[in-house]
């Protein structure tokens, strides 16, 4: 029974009393069911409250719910995350490692074959702008000048159709047996041209990464098989010559492929029978810079093309 219940029977036992014991005054009779109105109205308001309050109550309980459960979420991602992060860290150190014992294997007992480092070389002559064979360490580099466009990660016609016959080598008999890993280089020059930078290339690092990516992507398209291919970028922390000048830029600006002799996803290692021959690839004059981030190749002091 709810207060306003109790009082209202209270109120009307009163009134019945009173008419049952004799004749009342009509001022005292008023008096009272006035008095009975007031408390009725007091009730009703009181249980109003009451009910407000309890809707609160369980709002704020599902709230507090909601946030606990959110909360655990939330952790849980974290967690997943952290874990994620931390093996791509692993992918990464692991493909640093492999990068620096490939370019110190100068003079070791894993140089190439002699068939494949031929063909190579011959693939090098063939395309003298785009293409540089360094035989010592298996690695072939295409220059970004011709490879790509000023400030841009897309492979130019000219490049792709040299990456298509550079696939059928590496799908040979003498290669196929080989990891490769894509490193992207730039020179030092920043990245500020706005064009570049709304295309996604927002540093150098973006920018190395980017097109060894898509160098990676045309293997791919040629039958590549994916499994044997690594990504990594570099910015400019990895010249090979000075950036003081623009032929020094020129240089450092490229795509490097790097013939692993091993298989690691099988664990079974390659070892060549014979160091690389001795000829060396032609190497092409500098050719004027198209790319974003070096002055052109006729003078040091010429104008900058914009990244």
């Amino acid at each position: 029974m709810t207060a306003r219940t109790y009082v209202t029977r209270l109120v009307g036992l009163s009134l019945l009393g009173i008419s049952l014991t004799g004749c009342v005054s009509q001022e005292k009779y008023n008096a009272l069911k006035l008095a009975h109105d007031g408390l009725v109205e007091r009730i009703g308001e009181a249980d109003r409250e009451a009910q407000a309050a309890k809707a609160e109550s369980e709002a704020y309980k599902q709230q507090l719910a909601m946030f606990q459960q959110n909360g655990t979420g939330k952790d849980a991602m974290l967690m997943n995350l952290t874990q994620q992060n931390a093996q791509l860290q692993q992918q990464l150190d692991e493909l640093n490692r492999r990068y620096a014992d490939a370019i110190n294997r100068v003079g070791s007992p894993q140089a190439l074959p002699p068939e494949l480092t031929n063909v190579l070389q011959q693939f090098a002559q063939q395309n003298p702008d785009l293409v540089d064979f360094d035989a010592a360490r298996g690695i072939v580099k295409f220059k970004s000048d011709v490879t790509f466009a000023t400030g841009s990660a897309e492979v130019t016609a000219q490049a792709k159709q040299a990456i298509q016959r550079f696939a059928q080598i590496l799908n040979s008999p003498d290669a196929r047996g080989y990891e490769l890993l894509v490193a992207g280089h730039t020179d030092n020059q920043k990245v500020s041209n706005p064009a570049t930078i709304n295309a996604g290339h927002k540093d150098n690092w973006y920018l190395s990464a980017h097109r060894a990516i898509a160098v990676a992507q045309d293997l791919q398209r040629s039958n590549i098989d994916p499994q044997r291919l690594g990504v990594v970028g570099y910015a400019d922390q990895r010249p090979v010559a000075s950036n003081a000048t623009s032929q020094g830029k020129q240089q450092n600006r490229r795509v490097e492929v790097l013939i692993l002799p091993n298989t690691v996803r099988t664990g079974v290692a390659r070892s060549a029978p014979a160091p690389a021959p001795t000829r060396t690839a032609r190497r092409a004059a500098p050719q004027p810079s198209m790319n974003k981030d070096a002055p052109t190749a006729r003078t040091d002091q010429g104008p900058s093309y914009n990244k």
